[in-house]
């Protein structure tokens, strides 16, 4: 028997139902001590995968709620194992109290991540689909979870599968020949599989092509706001965010670091950034701010330069402009349009020119609707999309790898030769799907997820 394992799967918040888990085999027998079925049987008794009333127990035999239960048997359980659900009213104290009573029956506390982990090295799931678990958990918009949710279901796997086939076949047709001479195999020849090479090649390199995407549908948008001080950057994250996220003074430089808040805008979810304003200044922590928001601009996604449409351009605006009109996706927004304008987009060298007003909220929706456009996704979010870094790390190193051994096979090098590169991206394909996967990368993997899942 297998450590029986229990956790509450639902967090520690009140709400309507919450959800003790258990697993292991022999799980019923522990559960059915804190949890008897009102029609009199066992739990360890009950139909297979069938809600039944009964009453919750606490280690004092207490009954502290009338709830339902469902028993799963292995091998069709989401771990792979025998599991309980007792589904209960979501008062966090009825839940501890029962949890509490499941470790005085027999169960341990499950580890983060360990109920996933069991459905992993039970091979319920493959290492992808188990790291997309974590990623429709934590999901933030609905096309994160319809990505996450194809994972879930083995598309990725679909696609990283053959080309793992292809270089097993390849490395055993090899080894073969090499190992039993006299056995009647056919002779081994390294150019038959330029053309499986380049095909897994040229699908490595398409799959890499989607982790810009897929790390903005994880991530969001990282949006700098920038300009010179007082123009009204942080009038613009404020009206964006909804509430008065930043502090607005009618004082130059109150904004001295990098303040970052998550909005949606339109469908896109936004990573603002609010720099301090870009100036010359002999304030050492002010240019210390300056500095950052550089920075801020170099490593954006998107940029959003705000001007005083109310005020002529000065040369601390075209210090700015000189620091971000050259980004691909720069957006130039004149502001303050409720106060008449001395600034037109004719004077700005920007592709995007919106006015807006951040006070009224005047021109939001035009940005939304830009920003849409700009970041409009490139792929169905049907799980094909890479969204991990380490997954696009180890298929990178995979795809390196099969150039290597393409350049070996047309400088004619020895087979032992090429294959060794040809091994080296089976052994980082296997990192990400788990045919090959160190034990520390294993526990890294499933540190991320809470404890109940």
């Amino acid at each position: 028997m297998s450590d029986i394992i229990a956790a509450v799967s639902t967090g520690n918040q009140v709400s309507a139902i919450g959800i003790l888990r258990l697993t292991g085999n022999g799980c019923a027998d522990v559960a059915g001590k804190v949890f008897t079925l009102n029609n009199g049987t066992a739990l360890s008794e009950a139909p297979n995968r069938k809600l039944m009333l009964g009453e919750l127990h606490d280690k004092e035999g207490r009954v502290i709620d009338q709830c339902m239960a469902v028993y799963t048997r292995a091998p069709h359980s989401y771990t792979g194992e025998d599991t309980v659900e007792i589904q209960c009213h979501g008062s966090p104290a009825v839940l501890a109290a029962g949890l509490d009573a499941l470790y005085l029956a027999g169960a341990r506390p499950a580890k983060r991540g360990e109920f996933t982990k069991r459905a992993f090295m039970n091979g319920q799931l493959d290492l992808t689909q188990a790291e997309a678990v974590i990623d429709l958990i934590e999901a933030e918009t609905a096309d994160a979870a319809a990505n996450a949710a194809g994972q879930v279901g083995g598309t990725l796997q679909k696609k990283l599968s053959p080309i793992y086939n292809d270089l097993t076949n390849l490395c055993s047709h090899f080894h073969a020949v090499l190992d039993y001479p006299d056995e009647d195999i056919e002779d081994f020849g390294l150019n038959a599989y330029e053309g499986i090479l380049k095909k897994d090649a040229k699908a490595l390199d398409s799959l890499l092509s989607t982790y810009g995407q897929g790390r903005i549908l994880r991530q969001g948008v990282c949006a700098a706001i920038v300009g010179k001080p007082n123009v009204g950057k942080s009038s613009l994250l404020n009206a964006l965010a909804g509430y008065e996220r930043v502090i607005v003074t009618e004082i130059a430089g109150t904004t001295r670091d990098t303040v970052e808040e998550t909005v949606m805008l339109g469908s896109t979810r936004l990573r603002l950034i609010d720099t301090a304003g870009i100036r010359e200044t002999e304030d050492k922590i002010e240019a210390m701010g300056v500095e950052r928001s550089k920075q801020a601009v170099e490593n954006a996604d998107l940029v959003l330069f705000v001007c005083d449409g109310s005020q002529e351009l000065t040369e601390e605006d075209q210090a700015v402009i000189d620091t971000c009109c050259e980004h691909e996706n720069a957006v130039a927004l004149i502001n303050k349009s409720d106060l008449g304008s001395k600034v037109q987009p004719s004077d700005l060298p920007f592709m995007n020119i919106i006015p807006i007003c951040a006070k009224t909220g005047e021109g939001l929706d035009l940005l939304a609707a830009l920003v849409d456009e700009l970041f409009e996704k490139d792929a169905p979010c049907d799980g094909s999309i890479l969204t991990n870094p380490r997954q696009f790390d180890a298929i990178r190193r995979a795809y390196d790898a099969i150039l290597r051994s393409l350049q070996g096979l047309r400088l004619g090098l020895t087979p032992d030769a090429v294959l060794t590169d040809v091994e080296s991206a089976m052994e980082a394909m296997g990192e990400v799907t788990g045919n090959v996967v160190r034990e520390d990368i294993t526990a890294r993997i499933f540190e991320r997820f809470c404890v109940g899942k």
